[in-house]
């Protein structure tokens, strides 16, 4: 079948939840994807960070494989012999104490959610069902109904009332309106370190360590969202790392699954996590060994290949290259690590129009709120893969311009 043909048969039998690229892909080795006419394309978005290690890693395909040959999916309702090795794993990595492994990152955020609002109840004393969480304006946490109660994107909300209450929002890196918003009920800060699906939106120098300090001042827990700028994507193995120790509580997802598997954790201190008792939350396939083996080969791919190195050198780089075009069309590059957002005047053109110029010339890419092209390529990027990539984007930029 040809690509039209393909996407005239999504559009009939799927829901018309997403707005994709015209291309259609078949075949994906490293930083390339190949559609089913066997056009070459340079993955510029490793599906949202989630295939941060490259396409078809043969490390995480053999530790998928090896295990499928084991064990798949037994629930957790019996121990197996490699879902502690993967959390001791994660825990020394990531400096927490446990972990309660998910699938999907809403699931993490969910699990995250329940958490908080147990210790509340049950470690700081607050009365039953007053508990609130502060979340911050233009958040992306996931879809499910609870999240999106949460969120200030009125599309990720419209038609799907009525919404949780217990959620306060203020504005993103406001250090004033989070010190305002604490009462005596409020549990947790929820917050990303890098908002991404706001646009790469990062927050002033030295935000993170002060809100952790506010937080603990008031007996409130700090916790990241870091399901997309985890695991090496903003140069370090985790971004807070750039200004705190640690977070209360921490939700880590996409790039947990080599590009091949969900895998997504909830991590917390001790004291966090022991809210949890028997049969209080769980999942069947969350922590299953095939997400095991492959969470486990993902953490040692970062280790062993210096991913953390690779993404601070090259998003540098890469950053520093967008910034020389000094097109009329750009408003801001910002970000860091191999996360980086590319602001366009929208009242000139389009950033999907410039993300659709782009796919016809082998780099994609894709657009968030319209206003901001997302640069999010795998870990395992060249310096000459972005040169090349760079000029398609100049090239673009200039047809767009002129």
């Amino acid at each position: 079948m040809k690509s039209q043909d393909i996407i005239q048969r999504e559009d009939h039998y799927l829901a018309h939840n997403y707005h994709p690229l015209p291309v259609v892909l078949t075949k994906g080795d490293g930083v390339w994807v190949w559609d089913v006419e066997g056009n070459k394309y340079l993955d510029f978005l490793s599906a949202y960070s989630a295939v941060s290690a490259g396409h078809h890693n043969p490390r995480i395909l053999k530790a998928m494989t090896d295990q499928v040959g084991k064990l798949g999916v037994p629930s957790r309702a019996f121990y197996t012999d490699i879902l502690g090795e993967y959390a001791e794993k994660l825990c020394a990595v990531t400096g927490m104490d446990r972990l309660l492994p998910m699938n999907t990152g809403a699931e993490a955020v969910e699990t995250a959610i329940k958490a908080a609002r147990r210790w509340g109840y049950r470690v700081k004393g607050i009365a039953k069902d007053q508990a609130r969480i502060i979340t911050c304006l233009g958040n992306f946490h996931g879809r499910t109904t609870t999240i999106v109660s949460f969120s200030s994107e009125e599309d990720y909300k419209d038609g799907f009332g009525p919404f949780s209450d217990g959620f306060d929002l203020i504005p993103y890196g406001d250090l004033a309106a989070l010190e305002a918003a604490i009462t005596p009920e409020t549990c947790a800060f929820l917050l990303e370190p890098i908002q991404g699906e706001a646009g790469i939106i990062v927050p002033p120098e030295g935000y993170l360590a002060k809100a952790q300090e506010i937080c603990r001042r008031h007996n409130v827990l700090f916790i990241l969202d870091e399901i997309q700028t985890g695991l090496s994507r903003t140069g370090k193995d985790f971004c807070f790392q750039y200004e705190i120790d640690k977070p209360d509580g921490l939700t880590l997802g996409k790039a947990l699954g080599g590009g091949v598997y969900p895998v997504s954790a909830f991590l917390a201190r001790k004291e966090v996590m022991d809210v949890f008792d028997y049969g209080s939350h769980g999942s069947t396939f969350g922590g299953n060994p095939i997400a095991a083996a492959i969470g486990l080969e993902a953490l040692k791919l970062m280790e062993d290949e210096k991913y953390s190195e690779r993404s601070f050198e090259l998003g540098e780089y890469l950053r520093g290259k967008l910034e020389a075009l000094q097109s009329p069309l750009i408003r801001e590059v910002r970000g860091k690590g191999l996360l980086i957002g590319m602001e366009i005047y929208t009242d000139k053109v389009s950033a999907r129009s410039i993300c659709e110029d782009l796919k016809t010339r082998g780099l994609l890419c894709k657009e968030t709120h319209a206003t901001t092209i997302r640069f999010a390529p795998p870990l395992i990027i060249t310096k000459e893969q972005i040169d090349w990539a760079v000029g398609e984007v100049d090239a673009v930029l200039k047809s767009k311009a002129a």
